[in-house]
């Protein structure tokens, strides 16, 4: 493997995880903000008073139901657009592909700087998650320069860029907040700096380093004559790009993994309410709760599943990992200390640890080099639709019904992926490397 460039690939992804995290914590705070700035006939006033509908007089809900939308909008447009970069990068090249996407993320974090509005907030977060969907064109890097034996270790690296980007987002987001450049009764509306200024030009900051390393250091590993001689498809839809991958094993691997997503998404995003309300935690044991998630996923991705995939391959790890994450929702739901908590969260993320890493890297070796960033594309895809459905869906499930709700329904929806993965056939022999950075 190309040391430099599995660097330059961790940190896209790294960014692309952070741009999508920072965000969370401010929520609730951003609510307020701009609904009391542009006021109730406004776009943002609109929202809540639709949110209102779902949550009653609950404001707790509507925080939740908003962040919910929020987030979604941004892994909605990864959804659309990962298919389409990565068939994009298949064609024209890995790097052009990422220089352009990550000069577009830079942009998005300079609007965000200057959100003075909730329209422009919106805006800011749409274009990101468009050309956040250059996710799959760095794990298709990942895949050309990693042979089929050692693809696994390359998707682990991505994995692990994934979990620090979930850990370190929503922290950088939360201490940043304190760091405010114009305080909110002096904020002006428009294309101007407001109380969130700070964590959008920490944002800014990191993406803009990873844009000029891509410039500076990144070389393309898809010669050109590696590249696809088939014009990459216009459809926006990937479950139909799935269709142009007709390769034993990729359409149910992709499906494994937005079933499980959509479980895991609906669980991760609800746990911050149910710790506060059954446990009582404060805002200081919520940030160590999920500084212990993101480090327990680093080593089981990092360490355990690496181990694993080695002696027992990508398929038996995969059920491995349903099997424990399926009791650890359970546990999570009925959670009646602190330590159970823990033990139900080291459960989830150690089942989490092994199953992404294992279909990462099946869905990369059931597919030929020149089709590995379409392939990558429509996994990655899938993969934000579901972060996109699972936080709506969990929320809905937690006010509507009961705090436990989504964990008994997380868990029974875990019987899907395990199904299919013992179906799954054996992994084709594409063992060569797809190409030289």
């Amino acid at each position: 493997m190309k040391k430099p460039t599995l660097l330059i690939v961790f940190l896209t992804v790294f960014i692309d995880v952070v741009g999508f995290s920072i965000i969370f914590p401010l929520f609730p705070a951003m609510l307020d903000y701009y609904l009391e700035l542009d006021g109730k006939e406004s776009l943002i006033g609109s929202l809540v008073a639709w949110l209102g509908q779902f949550a009653g007089d609950d404001k707790n809900a509507v925080a939740t139901l908003f962040g919910g939308l929020l987030g979604s909008l941004y892994g909605f447009l990864q959804f659309v657009f990962a298919p389409i970069w990565g068939a994009y990068s298949d064609k024209h090249g890995r790097r052009p592909t990422l220089v352009f996407t990550l000069g577009g993320i830079v942009l998005a974090n300079l609007i965000w700087v200057f959100a003075g509005s909730f329209a422009l907030l919106v805006l800011g977060r749409a274009l990101g998650g468009i050309m956040a969907g250059n996710i799959s064109t760095a794990s298709a890097v990942a895949a050309d320069i990693t042979s089929g034996k050692n693809r696994a270790s390359g998707m682990i690296l991505i994995g692990v860029a994934l979990g620090l980007g979930f850990i370190l987002g929503p922290a950088i987001g939360g201490f940043a907040y304190s760091w405010q450049l114009v305080e909110p009764g002096e904020a002006a509306a428009g294309l101007a700096l407001h109380p969130f200024s700070g964590p959008a030009i920490i944002a800014l900051a990191i993406a803009g380093m990873n844009w000029v390393l891509v410039i500076f250091m990144l070389s393309e590993s898809l010669p050109p004559e590696k590249r696809g001689q088939h014009p990459p498809g216009r459809s926006f839809n990937p479950f139909a790009q799935l269709k142009r991958i007709n390769l034993p094993g990729v359409a149910r691997t992709n499906l494994m993994y937005f079933a499980y997503w959509c479980a895991f998404s609906s669980v991760e995003f609800t746990i911050t309410f149910f710790a506060t309300e059954t446990l009582g935690f404060k805002p200081v044991d919520i940030a160590w709760m999920f500084v212990f998630i993101g480090v327990s996923l680093i080593f089981f991705q990092g360490g355990v599943a690496r181990q694993l995939i080695k002696r027992a391959g990508e398929r038996r790890t995969a059920l491995v990992g349903v099997c424990c994450t399926l009791p650890g929702f359970l546990i999570i739901g009925n959670a009646t200390s602190t330590a159970m908590l823990y033990g139900g969260l080291l459960l989830m993320t150690a089942g989490s640890g092994m199953t992404m890493p294992s279909l990462n890297s099946l869905v990369s070796r059931y597919t030929p080099g020149d089709r590995q960033g379409l392939s990558l594309g429509v996994f990655r895809s899938l993969g934000s639709l579901s972060r996109a459905i699972g936080p709506i869906m969990g929320g809905l499930l937690y006010w509507k019904f009961d705090n436990s709700m989504p964990y008994w329904v997380g868990a029974a929806f875990l019987v899907v992926p395990f199904f299919m993965a013992l179906g799954l056939p054996p992994v084709p022999d594409h063992d060569e490397v797809s190409g030289e950075p």
